[in-house]
This record gives structure tokens, sequence and C-alpha cells, in this order.
């Protein structure tokens, strides 16, 4: 098992591009399905997630070409099961549920495991497709929808911690060969979904409203084949931003749409870090004595909660008393015993962190438990005097392509060894 080992106190400098979002390219490589035509997506990132989604569409009759960040997807034939082996390794593989749906009036998908970070429950996906006119049955392990014709309907997926995104997705990937118009309610309003939107209105759907709390769809008779580029990882931005400004002399993210990355920005901003932005590029770097922050984590467009773990890191070695309230995912501070073991003062209070910045964090063996933690503790090793291990890199892989390189590129001490 791959371990990565950060050298830390080096300064960074110099500039990297951001690569394609994972978060928009599984529920658009899902969205393919709804197609016998073929699609092309571009910029997909080399990612083990994107891999595995890749499988699943090769299990379910998708004939898939890959050559570097382009795919090929024709679905002319499918079939609309997905079982346990195939789905069990991610559990955004619940996103194929909805365009199965939409084109085979059936789907037959494995329960998606378990997540480090807390529960994340599919209910508000399956109160969709019932709201569609499907029948909904989960046994043995397995989600089955069915029914004769979709229908139109009024749906709200607002949820206990806000909408829900992967079932933003999957409804609307539903809806769009439904009969009659639907209207979604409560709809996440992040870039990624957005992005689906754009892709299936490229393949002739009728969909208004994305990017707003309300979804209007019309349904059409079929979709025809599309070509679509994937907007950039504003998760992956953002995670850059803050290793800019944890150890950098100054960087510049590349191929990054700033108004998606804004409640990042302004918090780093609002911490004392200078930050330029032009066209498709954000400069951080130091710009004096630097502030404790309150951050509290939102649907967008608030302060991502795929951002708070990095944040921590960051805010770990901020002078004063840093405040962070995670109200995505309560359960999402698996990182928080790794930083202590490098010397992080962290206190924990239900959904808060209480952070009071230390003069240094020293290198440690830490264990990665989650994609983001991962990036957390690598972005501390970053500014940690002597040697960071942080092992289970696997997760890292997951939504980060070739961090480690890209690091290396700005000046870090970063190797990965073979554990």
């Amino acid at each position: 098992m791959d371990k990565i080992l950060i050298h830390g106190g080096h300064p960074l400098s110099g500039s990297i591009k951001v690569s394609g979002s994972k978060n928009s390219s599984l529920p658009i490589l899902a969205a393919t399905l709804l197609t016998r035509e073929p699609c092309i997506v571009h910029r997909v990132p080399d990612l083990s997630d994107t891999h595995y989604m890749l499988q699943i569409l090769i299990h379910l009759g998708g004939q898939v070409e890959r050559a570097s960040g382009t795919v090929s997807v024709t679905a002319e034939k499918i079939e609309s099961i997905a079982p346990y082996d195939v789905v069990r390794k991610m559990r955004a593989s619940v996103c194929v549920l909805g365009p199965l749906l939409g084109r085979c009036k059936e789907a037959t998908v494995s329960m998606p495991g378990g997540c480090v970070i807390g529960d994340r429950p599919i209910d508000l996906h399956l109160k969709g497709f019932e709201a569609l006119g499907a029948a909904v049955r989960v046994e043995g392990g397995n989600i089955k929808v069915f029914a004769p014709k979709l229908c139109g309907a009024v749906i709200n997926l607002r949820g206990k911690f806000g909408p829900t995104v992967l079932g933003t997705d999957n409804v609307m990937m539903a809806a769009v060969l439904a009969e009659g118009t639907t209207v979604v309610e409560g709809a996440a309003q992040e870039p990624e979904v957005v992005d689906l939107a754009d892709f299936l209105n490229k393949m002739g759907a009728k969909i208004e409203g994305a990017g707003t709390r309300r979804l209007i769809i019309e349904g059409v008779k079929e979709l025809h084949g599309a070509e679509h580029d994937i907007i950039p990882d504003r998760i992956e931005a953002g995670t850059f931003l803050v290793a800019g400004a944890i150890c950098g002399k100054g960087i510049t993210i590349k191929r990054v749409t700033p108004e998606h990355v804004k409640a990042v920005t302004n918090a780093l901003g609002n911490c004392g870090f200078r930050l330029e932005a032009t066209g498709d590029s954000i400069s951080v770097s130091p710009n004096g004595e630097t502030k404790p922050l309150e951050l509290v984590t939102e649907p967008y467009p608030g302060f991502p909660t795929d951002m708070q773990a990095q944040m921590c890191a960051l805010l770990s070695t901020t002078d004063g008393i840093s405040v962070i309230t995670e109200n995505i995912f309560p359960q999402r501070y698996m990182h928080v015993a790794e930083l202590k073991r490098m010397g992080a003062h962290v206190d924990l209070e239900g959904p808060t962190a209480v952070i009071q910045g230390v003069d240094h964090l020293f290198g440690a063996p830490v264990m990665a438990s989650d994609l983001r933690a991962s990036a957390a503790l690598v972005l501390a090793g970053l500014k940690a005097d002597g040697v960071t291990e942080v092992s289970r890199v696997y997760h890292i892989d997951r939504g980060y392509e070739h961090l480690d390189e890209k690091l290396s590129e700005l000046g870090a001490h970063i190797e990965r060894v073979k554990g």
C-alpha cells in the first residue's frame, strides 16, 4: 500500500493547473446511459473514482474508450442491474439509478457502502423517484426501482442538512425522460449540478433553473449524443489555495473558475492572505500577520464541507483561536486526531472544532481516513518540521489527480513510496 512522505518546511512557489471536477465527472459519465448515441466527455480526471465509474458503465453494457482526459461512451444496449461487486467501491455509484430508471424504466443497484464521515442516506433520491411514479423496494442489500412510465411531479429535495447534490442529480436524470413537467424544489445549487444540467441540455433535455433552488424539467421522449468539457475541480483548486497559504511564497492556480471558490478565497482573505483573480487564474501570497477565523460549512454558495479539513490544517498554525462548525456532516472530523499527533491543538465540541494556533507542527506517521482528511494531512506535512508519513493514500487517489506530482512542481519535497 503506497505512502506519501513529506519533508516539511520548503516554501511553495510557481503555478499549477486544476484538473476537471471529480464531482461533475461521475454523474455526467452516468448520464451517458440515457442515450444510445455516442457521448464524448473531455477533461475527465485520472482518479480511482472515475475508473470505477467507467467499470460500472462497461458492466452495464456501455462501450468505453479513454484517451488521456477524454472519454467516449456508447451505451447502445444496456443492462439495468448493477450488483454489489461492481458498485461497492464508491458511494457515488448510486447516481446510475436515475439514468437507468429514466431509460429502462427499472433499475436494480446494490446499496452504496457506508462512509467514514458519517451517515449519508439516499432516502431523498428514492423519495424523488417515487414522486415520479416509480415503485421502490429495498431488499437483500439492493435498491429496486421500476415504473410502467414516469410522470412529471413537484418534488422537494431539501433534507436535514440541506439539499442533496447526488439526489438532485439522480432525480434530474430520471425526470428528463418523464412525461410532463417536473419541478424540483430545494434543489442543490452546486456548480457540479449546473454542469450536469448543461450536459443534459446538450443531449436534448429541457432543464431550466440549474444553479437555483428550483429546477423545472420538461420531459422529452429521447436524448441524443453530445460532447462536453468538465468544469474545473473547485475543491482541488481550494486545496491548492490553502497549500499556498499554509507554506507559500506566492503561487498561482490556473484553469479555475474564481466564482466557484469564492467562499474559500473570502475565508483566506479574512485570514490575512493576499489574493488576486484574473480570468481563470487565482494567486495567493502572504500579506503580513494572519488572523484566526470563524467558519461554518454550508451548502453552496456557502463554505464547502469538502474544504473543512484543509482549513483545519491551515488554522492549526494561525495565531489565535479559530472556530469551525460542521453543519453538513457533523461527524467529519476524523483528521483531528491525526493533526493532534503532529502537535495541533484542537478541541471538538459536537460539530464544532475549536483550534488554538501553535507555532510549529511536527512531522509524524499519520493515517488518512477519507479523501479530504488525507489532503489536510498532506497540507499539514508541508508546514511541519521534519518528515510526515501519510498512509492509506488510496483515499487521495480517489479525488486528486497526481497531487504529489503537482505539489512537487510547486517546490514541495514530497514522494510516493510503496508501503
